[in-house]
């Protein structure tokens, strides 16, 4: 079975709420199995407008990706990300 990854841009406006986006998230990254493999790490920007975090986790496959973020767990962790940051995410099956 294919893995699902989370693909995230993320400009973040109150970096001390963020934090507790990242609290409250962390309850359903691992009920679903998320392994974070880039976090906001250095990046170089190449075309197109870049946001100031990126972030690619992966989950052991697209459902579980979905269904995390479908996830009461996670949309109480979504709620509080939408007020603190402006972001695009995308879940993407792996090949």
């Amino acid at each position: 079975m294919a893995k699902g990854y989370w693909i995230a841009r993320v400009d973040i406006r109150d970096s001390e709420r963020y934090k507790d986006y990242v609290a409250a998230a962390k309850v359903a990254f691992d009920k679903y199995g998320a392994n974070f493999l880039a976090r906001g790490g250095d990046f170089t920007e190449l075309e197109g407008k870049a946001r100031a975090r990126n972030v690619v986790i992966e989950f052991p496959s697209k459902q579980a990706a979905v269904d995390c973020y479908n996830s009461p767990e996670y949309q109480i962790a979504a709620k509080i990300r939408q007020e603190v940051a402006d972001a695009e995410m995308v879940v993407v099956e792996g090949i």
